[in-house]
């Protein structure tokens, strides 16, 4: 099938060097050759590329291989065009937004590395290549085409940039960004008329809300705003107490889970998860300084040392999906690790009074279902003879406390957490949201009423590595 694909590309693309002016055979065998050898890079590219959807989201070590020979076709893909670009441009007609689509591509392979290994640094190779296409005007030409498929290709590589610029906390080119990408929507609605309208102006309005409600701003001992930042500095590790003893446990996993009904989110994360996962990293670092090649296997001679936890974020999930990665980040825990849990949830209430007050009578938090929410911010059983399914109740997470354990819950019914059992006397820590503001809180909030009232879930916590 491969083989036909290529085949028939390569076929068409040396049809389309004839009917722009000559004869096949006065084609030189040389730009013959490199309009074959791009054909087979591209396509082979697309064909790596679409199959990391079919690679499993959890685990740590399946898809690295994948994504090692991903990466190494389109690094040879990208030189490629570099090296060749006059004769792909003579030869094979290459557009400039064919080379954008490329390095969005990486851009955007670079980021999924990110996600899977939790290092920052691959942030700034993301940065890199969207950064390169916005200044080299990749895109530029795309609005002069009858085409409405090519600009939501643009659109859609907006939208991933703002992503990567949010992580980065590059807050001035995110409000940049967003004119931008206001405007091609604009552009792109008006030209075409499409049905997709209302999505993409609920990018821009998800956005805009996201950037109002970050970065975080609290109040010191003097009553005045401070700008805190999220991620672990050098310079900015806190001290140990006197008689710590350094090394006996280490932070390995962490599932970020985020599923409050009406929150801010952008792009599957929510400003809970947005801020979670950052405390969770330290600062980005030069890549080349830091790590080998995507993919690549260190040398034997050199340990193998990740500077972040690894971390899963769920946006949403359903109660399946919470199990099957917690129980892989528990299967893949290293000795001596801890696995932590954050869940920003809504609360799920019990109804009525129970006889028994076991971990499954006080509720919990919501997990994802395909039912409307019952009454706003909390959802009740409607049987009160059955407990609620879509809810991770406390018992739900007493086998898992068979290895270090750390659980933070921040939801609006946490106090469901409070009596959290220590079963199997492994290290176990449950840090609690509290459910109301404190009386000093509330009368400031009542002195600035021009403060924006925050739910139960923005309060502040102070995490460290």
């Amino acid at each position: 099938m491969i083989g036909h694909l290529f085949s028939y590309r390569t076929e068409f693309a040396l049809k389309e060097i004839m009917s722009s002016g000559g004869a096949e055979d006065d084609i030189p065998q040389g730009e013959r050759k490199t309009v074959t050898d791009f054909c087979y890079l591209l396509d082979k590219s697309k064909q790596l590329f679409n199959g990391l959807r079919d690679l499993p989201q959890y685990g740590q070590k399946q898809w690295q291989s994948y994504f090692g020979r991903t990466f190494d076709v389109y690094t040879k893909l990208w030189k490629f065009q570099q090296q060749h670009r006059q004769v792909l441009d003579n030869r094979y007609g290459l557009k400039r937004w064919q080379i954008g689509e490329i390095a969005s591509k990486i851009g955007q392979l670079y980021y999924h590395y990110y996600l899977r290994t939790s290092e920052t640094s691959y942030l700034n190779e993301a940065f890199s290549f969207y950064s390169a296409i916005r200044q080299r005007s990749y895109y530029s030409q795309v609005n002069k085409e009858d085409r409405p498929e090519l600009v939501v290709k643009k659109l859609r590589y907006y939208a991933r940039f703002i992503v990567v610029c949010l992580l980065l906390n590059k807050m001035d080119v995110v409000k940049d960004l967003v004119k931008e990408l206001s405007d091609e929507i604009e552009d792109y609605t008006h030209r075409f008329n499409t049905e997709d309208q209302v999505e993409w102006n609920l990018v821009l309005q998800e956005v805009a809300a996201f950037i109002e409600a970050d970065p975080v701003m609290v109040l010191n001992d003097d009553n005045t705003i401070v700008i805190t930042s999220n991620r672990l500095a050098e310079t900015g590790a806190p001290l140990l107490e006197q008689g710590m003893i350094v090394g006996q446990l280490s932070l390995a996993d962490a599932l970020i889970i985020g599923n409050c009904n009406n929150q801010v989110k952008f792009s599957e994360l929510t400003v809970d998860m947005f801020r979670m996962l950052q405390a969770l990293e330290r600062e980005p670092m030069n890549l080349a300084s830091q790590m080998n090649k995507p993919g690549m296997q260190e040398s034997a001679d050199k340990p193998t040392r990740r500077e972040n936890p690894h971390k899963y974020l769920l946006y949403k999930p359903t109660f399946s999906q919470l199990y099957t990665f917690l129980a892989a980040s528990f299967k893949e825990l290293p000795a001596n690790s801890v696995l932590l849990i954050y869940l920003s949830a809504t609360g799920v209430f019990p109804t009525g009074r129970s006889d028994s007050e076991g971990p499954y009578d006080f509720g919990g938090v919501l997990t994802n279902s395909n039912r409307d929410i019952i009454n706003g911010d909390a959802i009740h059983k409607r049987n009160q003879s059955h407990k609620e399914m879509h809810c991770l109740h406390p018992g739900d997470l007493y086998p898992f406390t068979r290895k270090p354990l750390f659980i933070i819950v921040d939801s609006s019914n946490s106090v469901a957490y409070k009596n959290f059992t220590n079963l199997f006397g492994q290290p176990l820590v449950c840090l609690l949201s509290p459910t109301a503001y404190p009386k000093a809180l509330q009368v400031y909030i009542l002195n600035n009423t021009d403060l924006c009232l925050p739910t139960y879930n923005d309060h502040m916590w102070i995490y460290s590595v």
